[in-house]
C-alpha cells in the first residue's frame, strides 16, 4: 500500500482523482435513472430500452471524436461545451413528457455530448507523476471507479422509487454539472495541453496494443453487463440480495485493484487477470443460485476486473504518442460501451430462454474470449517490467500552460 500512499501525497493527485470520480458519477446513474423514468412515463420497459439504446449509440460515436477534439480546441473548451449540451438534454427529458421518438432523439444527443472525462484524466495522469508511479496510479484509478458502480445505482434506485424519477434525473444533472465544473477548473486540466494529432481519425487503431485493449475491454465489460443482468434475474429487482451480491462483486474489484493491480506488468499479465475473472465466473455457475456462494464466487471474479483495466490503460499509454492518447482511450471507451450493450442484450435473450443461469453462461462466454485474446496475441502486448509506462513523446515540445 506504500505505493498508493506516495501517490496520494503527490501534489494534485488526490484532488484530481476525487474531481474526476465526482464528474463521472452520472455514468453509474444515468442509464438506470432513464430506464426508471421512461418506464414510469410510458409504462413500457421496451420503450425505455429504445431510449437507452439511443443514448448508448450516441456515447459510442462520441468516444473517439470528442477525445480527439481536445487536442484541437483544448480540454477545457471541449469539456465545457459537451457538459453544457448534455446537461440541457437530460434536463429536457426530466422536464417534459415526450413521445418515444423524441425521447430517443434527446437521449442520443445526451449520449453524443457526454463529457470525455475519462480520456481527459488518463491523458493528464502521465504529466502529474513520475514514470514509476504511473502504473500504480492507473490501478488506483481503476479501483476507485468501483465506487461509481456501487453507490450510483443504489442512490438512483432510492431516489427514483422513494421520491420520483424526475428528481433522480436532476440528481444526475447535479453531479454532472458540479463534478464536471470541479474537474474542469482543476489546475491540472489547465496546465496540460494535448498536442494536435497529425494523423487521421482511427489511425491509432493500427497500434496492436490499442486494438487488444479495445477488444479485451469490450469482452470484459460485456461479461460484466451479463453478470449484472443475471444477478438481477436471479434474485429479482425488489429484494436486497441482488444489491448485496453486486456490491460484493464491486468490492472484489476494488480489493483486487488495490492488492496487486500495481504489480509489474508482463506480456502475460492481462491474460492472467482475465483468467481470474473467468475462474470466478466458473465458480458462480457451479454454485448458482445460492446468495452466499454466488457472492463469494463473484468476489473472486471481481478481483480481476480492476487489475485488467489497469493493464489496458497502462499498455495503451506506453505504446502511443501523447497526442494520440485521448483518442486511444476514446476508442477503448467505445468498445466498453458496445460490450455493455451487447452483453445486456445477449443476457436478456438467454434469461428469457433458459432463466437466470443463461446470463451467467453469456458472461462466461465473454470471459473465455477475453482470456483467449491476450493469450493468442501475447507477443503484441508490451513488457512493462522496469519500463516507463508514459506515452511516447511527440516530436514537437508539449507546452505547459500556467494555471
Amino acid at each position: 500500500m506504500g505505493a498508493y500512499t506516495d501517490l496520494l501525497q503527490t501534489r494534485g493527485v488526490a484532488r484530481i482523482i476525487a474531481a474526476q470520480l465526482t464528474a463521472r458519477f452520472p455514468f453509474g446513474m444515468l442509464s438506470l435513472a432513464l430506464l426508471l423514468h421512461i418506464e414510469s412515463v410510458h409504462n413500457s420497459y421496451g420503450a425505455a430500452g429504445l431510449v437507452l439504446a439511443a443514448c448508448s449509440v450516441g456515447q459510442a460515436i462520441a468516444g473517439p471524436l470528442t477525445s480527439r477534439w481536445m487536442g484541437v480546441w483544448g480540454m477545457r473548451r471541449v469539456l465545457t461545451l459537451t457538459l453544457s449540451i448534455c446537461a440541457v438534454a437530460i434536463a429536457t427529458m426530466a422536464s417534459f413528457t415526450l413521445p418515444i421518438p423524441a425521447f430517443m432523439a434527446v437521449a442520443f444527443i445526451a449520449g453524443l455530448s457526454m463529457p470525455p472525462i475519462q480520456p481527459a484524466v488518463r491523458t493528464i495522469y502521465p504529466k502529474m507523476v513520475t514514470s514509476r508511479q504511473l502504473t500504480p496510479l492507473f490501478s488506483l484509478d481503476a479501483s476507485a471507479q468501483e465506487i461509481i458502480w456501487v453507490v450510483g445505482p443504489v442512490l438512483t434506485t432510492f431516489v427514483a422509487t422513494q421520491i420520483s424519477t424526475v428528481l433522480a434525473l436532476w440528481v444526475v444533472i447535479g453531479f454532472l454539472v458540479g463534478g464536471g465544473a470541479w474537474f474542469i477548473l482543476s489546475p491540472e486540466v489547465g496546465k496540460v495541453r494535448i498536442p494536435r494529432s497529425r494523423r487521421k481519425l482511427g489511425v491509432v487503431l493500427r497500434k496492436p496494443s490499442v486494438i487488444i485493449g479495445t477488444v479485451v475491454g469490450f469482452l470484459l465489460v460485456g461479461s460484466c453487463a451479463a453478470i449484472e443482468a443475471g444477478v438481477v434475474a436471479t434474485f429479482g429487482d425488489h429484494g436486497a440480495e441482488a444489491g448485496l451480491v453486486l456490491s460484493v462483486w464491486a468490492i472484489g474489484s476494488l480489493v483486487g485493484g488495490l492488492s496487486f493491480g500495481h504489480a509489474p506488468l508482463a506480456p502475460w499479465s492481462l491474460a492472467r487477470r482475465m483468467g481470474i475473472v473467468l475462474v470466478g465466473l466458473i465458480a458462480a455457475i457451479a454454485f448458482f443460485p445460492g446468495v452466499w456462494w454466488l457472492g463469494a464466487a463473484l468476489f473472486i471474479s471481481g478481483a480481476g476486473i480492476a487489475p485488467a483495466l489497469a493493464m489496458i490503460f497502462a499498455m495503451t499509454s506506453a505504446t502511443v504518442k501523447f497526442s494520440d492518447t485521448a483518442e486511444a482511450y476514446g476508442w477503448i471507451g467505445t468498445g466498453q460501451l458496445i460490450g455493455a450493450a451487447l452483453g445486456s442484450a445477449f443476457a436478456g435473450v438467454q434469461i428469457d430462454a433458459h432463466g437466470a443461469i443463461g446470463a451467467y453462461w453469456v458472461a462466461g462466454g465473454f470471459a473465455v474470449l477475453g482470456t483467449l485474446v491476450p493469450v493468442i496475441f501475447v507477443r503484441h502486448i508490451p513488457d512493462l517490467r522496469g519500463r516507463d509506462a508514459s506515452p511516447i513523446p511527440d516530436t514537437e515540445p508539449v507546452p505547459v500552460q500556467p494555471s
